[in-house]
C-alpha cells in the first residue's frame, strides 16, 4: 500500500513523502478500509508544524477521517462486513490507501453519497455534534456565537445550532467569507476577532447577552467570549487554530496560551458561567460508544438532507502540500479533502 508520511516539520512542500509500506492487518474490534478519499483537519496543520502533542514520532502518517470500502475485518467486527462503503474515524493513519479503524468509529453510507462531503461527517461533524449536543444543551432562541464559523467544524456548528432554532452569530476575519456564512444560515456575521467584535455583538443584540460560545481559536477570544456571556452561559473551547501564524514559532504559541488568561472557579460561580474544554482524541480513547453515537447521528441527518456538509476543496494526492497550504492560509470554507 501507499501512505503519505510526515517526515519533517515545517513547510508543506517539503514535509511529506509518499512511501510504500505493508498492509496493516485489523485486530480484534477493527476493520481495514480501502481508502477512496481522506479529509484534512486543522490539527493536521498543527501537527505538520510540530505544534500537536498527540502526534507520534516522525515519520508519521496523519489523518483522522476516511471514506472507502471495508476490505478486511478483525474478530468481533459486529455487523460490519467486506465491501461496505463507510465513513471511518482514524487515530492517525488516514493519509494512506488503506487505514485501520475501530468498529465503533465506522458507519455505513449510501453508495451515492458524495465522498468529499462524507469525509466532513467524521472528525468535523462528529466534533460539532459532541460540542453542541452532548457538552451543552442548545435551546430554541439561544444566542450562539461561533468563532471561525466558515471552517469545517464551524460550518457544522452553524447547521446544528440552526436545527435547534438558535440565533447564530458567526465570526470571520475574511470579508470574502461573509456571503458564505449568510448562505449557510448565520443570522449575524461579525468580521474580526478584536475589541470591535464585542461592540458589533452588542450593537446587533443590545439587550441580550450570549447563551453559548463555541471557540475554535483559543487564546484571547476565550476571555472575550466570557465577557459576552450572560448568567447561565457556557463557552466550549474546541480548537486552538490561533496557534498558527504566518511563521509558526514557540513564542506565538506561548502568546496564544497566555491569552487564555487565568480562570478561577469563584468568578465563574459568582456570574454563573461555565468553561468547557474538548479534545476529541481523548474522548475517543475513553468512550468509543460516544464517538459512534456522534458519528451515526450526523450521518443519519446528512443522508436525510437535514445536514448539508460544505466542501471547500478536493485535491489529488500529488497536490497534498497545496491542500495543506490552502487550509493553513484559511482560504478554505467547509471541508478540504484529498483523493488517491
Amino acid at each position: 500500500m501507499k501512505a503519505a508520511f510526515l517526515v519533517r516539520y515545517g513547510k508543506a512542500e517539503s514535509a511529506f513523502e509518499i512511501r510504500e509500506c505493508p498492509l496493516p492487518e485489523p485486530g480484534r474490534g477493527q476493520v481495514r478500509i480501502a481508502v477512496e478519499m481522506f479529509g484534512l483537519n486543522f490539527a493536521d496543520v498543527l501537527a505538520r508544524c510540530g505544534l500537536y502533542k498527540e502526534l507520534p514520532p516522525l515519520p508519521a502518517v496523519l489523518g483522522y477521517d476516511v471514506v472507502g470500502r471495508i476490505d478486511a475485518v478483525g474478530e468481533d467486527a459486529g455487523s460490519l462486513g467486506l465491501g461496505m462503503r463507510v465513513v471511518a474515524m482514524t487515530r492517525f493513519g488516514g493519509y494512506a490507501t488503506h487505514a485501520l479503524s475501530t468498529c465503533k468509529g465506522v458507519a455505513a453510507i449510501p453508495e451515492s453519497y458524495d465522498a468529499a462531503k462524507a469525509t466532513a461527517l467524521g472528525t468535523q461533524y462528529a466534533t460539532a455534534w459532541y460540542a453542541s449536543m452532548e457538552m451543552v444543551r442548545l435551546n430554541e432562541g439561544d444566542h450562539v456565537l461561533i468563532y471561525s464559523a466558515a471552517g469545517g467544524v464551524g460550518t457544522a456548528l452553524v447547521q446544528l445550532a440552526k436545527l435547534q432554532r438558535c440565533v447564530v452569530f458567526g465570526t470571520t476575519t475574511s470579508a470574502s467569507k461573509v456571503e458564505y456564512l449568510r448562505a449557510i444560515g448565520v443570522d449575524h456575521v461579525l468580521v474580526g476577532h478584536g475589541p470591535g467584535l464585542e461592540s458589533a455583538y452588542r450593537a446587533a443584540s443590545p439587550s441580550r447577552p450570549l447563551d453559548v460560545v463555541f471557540d475554535l481559536l483559543g487564546g484571547a477570544t476565550v476571555r472575550q467570549g466570557l465577557r459576552l456571556l450572560g448568567p447561565g452561559g457556557r463557552i466550549v473551547c474546541c480548537g486552538v487554530t490561533d496557534m498558527m501564524s504566518r511563521h509558526p514559532n514557540i513564542f506565538h504559541s506561548l502568546k496564544t496560551v497566555l491569552g487564555f488568561g487565568l480562570l478561577h472557579p469563584v468568578p465563574l460561580m459568582l456570574h454563573s458561567k461555565g468553561v468547557i474544554g474538548m479534545n476529541m482524541l481523548r474522548v475517543a480513547d475513553a468512550n468509543q460508544a460516544m464517538i459512534r453515537k456522534c458519528l451515526t447521528s450526523v450521518i443519519a441527518r446528512a443522508v436525510s438532507g437535514v445536514l448539508e456538509p460544505q466542501v471547500g476543496g478536493v485535491f489529488p494526492i500529488d497536490r497534498l502540500a497545496e491542500a495543506h497550504e490552502y487550509l493553513e492560509q484559511r482560504r478554505s470554507t467547509g471541508k478540504v479533502a484529498v483523493h488517491w
